[in-house]
């Protein structure tokens, strides 16, 4: 069966929705929704080979891109290696080059569109990136903390939880507000560790659940079209978080940290464990790092969580 090398881009919007491309007529499965893309050329690296794609496609340049996720997948006659990227900048008036039809998308509704075969893992990692970011204590200066928000997330990161657990309501639903803003701007989704009640008010994404807080709860805070999740230390977490039907957990702390020293840890083999009953993905938190990822994807985790391994990352963008 041949192979061929595919690149793919994930391109994300103001609003956090996804670009989709529809198949022409003509093209095998014609009519399916894919994301913009197409085969590399003979010796063509990735990054070649999609800065080609989407000017021929779209009209556009890129300026950034980081990897997102690679797959294969086969189809009766042929066999795909997918390289899928997630485009951050990029020049130009992104337009349909071949008329195509273009569709912009939430990623919570991707699933209900007929996309190729090939595309449904892309789904998980477009809703869950690898990295979230638990933003530390804002402390006073919040022009600082927000220059250092928009210095991460330009990194790289793109999931936010907004921690600062000092604040009074009102404190935190201004800085909220801001930080909303700021992440929206870059089509970043962010999740307030708050009360669920404050998410629509500030236009946020979701809403994180400390442990204490998924203990108390019956069920699902909120609809379908915000994301849920839970900090989760043992089985119980898990259980619940399964059964009320959230949509991540972060399951930890795997390592001791700085500000965790004397606590009690799970350690690789107990995250391991404890991810493989979950059924939301699990991002791993405590001494995490990206350099942590592939580790813990090995055991079974979706990504890493993470504070002092994520603000203000030093360095190029991540890969």
């Amino acid at each position: 069966m041949q192979t061929i090398q595919v690149v793919a881009a994930v391109l994300v919007d103001g609003q956090s929705r996804v670009l989709l491309a529809q198949r022409p007529v003509g093209k095998p499965l014609a009519g399916y929704w894919e994301f913009p893309g197409g085969k590399l050329e003979a010796g063509e690296t990735p990054q070649v080979g999609l800065r080609r794609e989407l000017h021929e496609e779209l009209g556009i340049t890129v300026q950034n891109a980081r990897p997102l996720i690679q797959l294969s997948h086969g189809y009766p006659e042929v066999h795909v290696q997918l390289d899928v990227w997630r485009v951050t900048h990029y020049s130009g008036e992104l337009r349909a080059c071949e008329s195509q039809p273009l569709a912009w998308v939430k990623p919570e509704e991707l699933s209900s569109w007929k996309l190729l075969p090939a595309d449904g893992p892309i789904i998980t990692a477009i809703r869950f990136p690898p990295l979230m970011l638990v933003t530390p204590s804002p402390e006073a200066n919040w022009e600082q903390f927000l220059q250092t928000l928009e210095q991460t997330l330009n990194r790289g990161v793109d999931f936010v939880q907004l921690r600062a657990p000092e604040l009074g309501l009102s404190d935190y639903a201004s800085l909220a507000a801001a930080a909303t803003a700021l992440c929206h701007r870059r089509g970043v989704r962010i999740l307030l560790n708050s009360k669920p009640e404050m998410v629509d008010d500030v236009g946020a994404d979701g809403v994180h659940l400390s442990n204490a807080r998924l203990l108390r709860i019956t069920g699902r805070p909120m609809p379908q079209d915000f994301l849920v999740g839970a900090s989760c230390h043992d089985e119980t977490g898990i259980r619940l978080a399964s059964a009320y039907g959230l949509d991540y957990i972060i399951l930890g702390p795997v390592q001791a940290t700085p500000s965790h020293a004397r606590g009690a840890t799970l350690g690789w083999d107990g995250f391991q464990r404890l991810a493989s009953r979950s059924v939301p993905p699990v991002y791993a938190i405590g001494g995490m790092l990206p350099q942590s990822l592939e580790q813990v994807r090995k055991l079974g985790g979706h990504g890493i969580a993470a504070m002092r391994g994520l603000w203000q990352i030093q360095g190029s963008e991540l890969s």
